[in-house]
């Protein structure tokens, strides 16, 4: 257990307090962009419910701008590199959890039967903790 928190930079109080401080940031900056995500989704779903995928996709590139500015000014306060290098890593990083997400979103919809307003909402369980920690260590270590 030792060995996991020093690798999230967790080597007393105050770095454990830190990380937790950071992680309710990035949270809130999670809210923000999970109701952005969902309306655009759902927005999609409400013109034609075939059209989900296309509504995620939308979504996701819509959010993922957003949540890498707000994460860089607010979360892991103007950590990282350059602004086009640190968005290019956003893409990617958020883009490994979008086609986990995607997949998933699949798999519960279609072999599932998990209804399309609900299926995005499970993901976020496997998708939240994830993001945090590659961007946190990758996007912006």
């Amino acid at each position: 257990m030792k060995a996991v928190l020093l690798k999230l930079g967790i080597h007393d109080r105050d770095s454990f307090f830190q990380f937790c401080r950071q992680f309710l940031k990035f949270g809130l900056v999670g809210v923000i962009n999970t109701i952005a995500s969902l309306a655009i989704y759902y927005l999609f779903i409400a013109i034609n419910p075939s059209l989900y995928l296309v509504g995620n996709a939308a979504a996701f590139v819509v959010t993922v701008a957003n949540a890498y500015f707000l994460g860089r000014r607010f979360v892991f306060d103007g950590a990282g590199e350059s602004i086009w290098k640190g968005l290019l890593k956003s893409y990617l990083a958020y883009g490994g959890s979008f086609l986990l997400g995607m997949g998933l979103l699949y798999l519960q919809v279609e072999w599932l039967g998990v209804p399309e307003a609900v299926a995005p909402l499970i993901n976020l369980v496997v998708t939240i903790p994830l993001n945090f920690l590659v961007n946190k260590f990758w996007t912006f270590g």
